[in-house]
């Protein structure tokens, strides 16, 4: 029969930018793509999302955006999510915003919607509870790059290459620019913008954009190892480090020390706090909780 909307068991349908989609937990669907547009799965802590248009090199179409928004959010507070990693199908990680939908057909407000859209999910990334690691394996330009380059960790192939190439076609990437040029010497970030020049994963690591360069064979290996790795750790206990880590790097010196030094003091009145030095002085693994409760005088 024909695609139903009837709920069915492990599904629901919801209304999203005016469709009717399926959203099953894992795929998020709609009744005109053939495809998911991304592909949700979560194992163990990790949760995989994958970017899933490779025919139209996983441009960041607005569905796209709105699609790997609800995919980062979904149970983004329960103890059961410990890390993300945002990977993508096909040799295209991403080429950034879909040009057909900037012309100036589709007008100004709808342009503005696009922009706030993409700022909302790269300042999510960085605003999220858990660590998100971006794997990359081939090309990452414009907004492509501003999405590994607001990710907390980034892990590439040899192969894969990095840019900004707005410029060539008349639309400079400022957006792309905020997050590229907290990542990069300013120099290279400016370099990068004003001729729009691919650099690649060596250079991308030189500077400072990306995290690791890794034989493509061994790309899902090491980007999983780095995600086990964190998945060790107590969760309250990553995230406050995250969200200190990002305030203190906008702060100056004096304000940044008073920030983490009371930031400090919090994580050891944390219960994970000091099971774990309790556990270091036992000479034993650590229990953790994963709550964010006080530790017991």
């Amino acid at each position: 029969m024909a695609r139903s909307l009837l709920l069915c068991r492990g599904f629901s349908v919801f209304r999203h930018s005016g469709k009717t989609a399926l959203l099953s937990g894992k795929r998020f669907y709609s009744q005109t793509d053939p495809e998911p547009l991304t592909v949700r799965q979560q194992s163990s802590g990790v949760r995989r999302i994958i970017l899933n248009n490779p025919k139209k090199r996983n441009a960041l179409s607005l569905s796209m955006l709105e699609s790997l928004r609800e995919n980062i959010l979904a149970d983004v507070d329960s103890n059961d999510l410990r890390v993300i990693i945002i990977s993508a199908k096909g040799p295209v990680f991403s080429s950034g915003h879909d040009l057909k939908e900037l012309t100036s057909a589709q007008g100004r407000e709808y342009h503005t919607k696009v922009f706030h859209t993409c700022a909302e999910v790269m300042t999510l990334i960085q605003d999220i509870p858990v660590p998100v690691i971006a794997m990359v394996n081939g090309v990452a330009t414009a907004a492509g790059c501003q999405l590994i380059a607001s990710c907390d960790v980034a892990v590439a192939t040899e192969k894969s290459t990095f840019a900004t190439p707005g410029v060539n076609v008349g639309l400079f990437c400022s957006t792309p620019a905020v997050a590229i040029g907290r990542a990069v010497p300013r120099k290279v970030a400016m370099e990068m913008l004003f001729t729009g020049a691919p650099i690649s994963a060596k250079d991308a690591l030189l500077h400072g954009l990306i995290s690791k360069v890794v034989p493509e064979e061994r790309l899902e290996e090491e980007t999983l190892a780095i995600a086990r790795r964190v998945c060790q750790a107590s969760r309250p206990v990553v995230a406050l480090g995250k969200a200190t880590f990002q305030r203190q790097m906008a702060q100056g010196r004096d304000a940044a020390y008073a920030t983490a030094s009371k930031v400090m003091v919090d994580n050891l009145a944390l219960r994970d706090g000091q099971e774990g030095i309790r556990a270091f002085i036992e000479k034993r693994k650590p229990v953790w909780s994963h709550k964010s409760e006080k530790a017991h005088d």
